[in-house]
């Protein structure tokens, strides 16, 4: 019997090799993308209708029963933390997108639909982050709407509140996946929200000043990253800022790209994905 050797080249049949993928799977993007968005809009009471109450009560409590008509970098009370609490809306809601949305997939067996699919690690990266920001943007757009009865917002400066607003939503939307990927019961998501995230947005200059924390406080606020974002999106509205708005700027950009390339490296090794 002849063997491989013996045939002509011609007659020398290889297996199908498979085809590599070249180029942005749009489609695929797109609809992971879109997967992203509906899931939170299925249930807008929980998404939408309730972080606009509970800013409402924020104000409520913060505004008119506490803050009263005192002024705070020569602007009321109100218009000073009324950014503060948009802001709030932007970092949690968009966590709480990529976060819930791999946390869940685990539970339902459903981490393989995220290898099978020709979708590369950036696209799945781009697909989550950016579901993740739309969440956080669009809560915060619709919380700002709410409390713009009760505080009167000026408009001093368009590019800070776009910047700071994405980039504080594409950064929650990243950690988010971190965080999404690293946990394995909600008991491990629930302690970084509990013990993390909200601590750092708290201490971060919403309802004061920085400036007037004692030490080491005051000092141990200008590292973290929430006060620079929230400082940034306020002075978009009222002009005042605490901070040095460069260093604010450079660091968000900072981390949105170092987040982003730790959640390609992620995806790539598969990390608590393919186990």
């Amino acid at each position: 019997m002849g063997t491989m050797r013996d045939l002509p080249i011609a007659e020398v049949v290889l297996p199908p090799q498979p085809r590599a993928y070249h180029g942005v799977n749009w489609e695929g993007l797109k609809t992971l993308y879109l997967r992203e968005v509906r899931r939170f809009l299925k249930v807008g009471m929980q998404t939408l209708a309730a972080p606009v109450v509970t800013a409402l009560l924020y104000m409520l409590v913060f505004v008119v029963a506490v803050g009263g008509f005192r002024e705070v970098h020569g602007v009321p009370y109100g218009t000073f933390v009324a950014p503060g609490l948009v802001m709030m809306q932007i970092l949690s809601n968009a966590f709480a997108n990529s976060s819930s949305s791999l946390l869940q997939a685990k539970f339902n067996g459903l981490m393989g639909d995220f290898v099978t699919p020709p979708l590369s690690a950036g696209e799945q990266v781009i697909g989550f982050g950016a579901g993740a920001a739309t969440r956080g943007i669009l809560v915060g757009a619709v919380s700002l709407l709410a409390v713009l009865p009760f505080a009167r917002l000026p408009l001093a400066q368009a590019w800070a509140v776009l910047y700071f607003g994405v980039g504080a939503a594409l950064i929650m939307g990243f950690i988010g996946i971190m965080a999404g990927l690293w946990s394995e019961k909600f008991d491990h998501m629930a302690a970084v929200t509990n013990f993390v995230i909200m601590p750092m947005t708290f201490l971060s200059g919403t309802f004061y000043l920085v400036e007037r924390l004692p030490e080491p406080f005051q000092t141990a606020s200008h590292f973290n990253p929430f006060f620079y974002l929230i400082d940034g999106f306020r002075f978009g509205f009222t002009g005042q800022a605490e901070s040095n708005l460069w260093i604010g700027a450079t660091m968000t950009a900072v981390l949105v790209l170092g987040l982003a390339w730790a959640c390609l490296w992620m995806f790539r090794v598969g990390y608590k994905i393919k186990t």
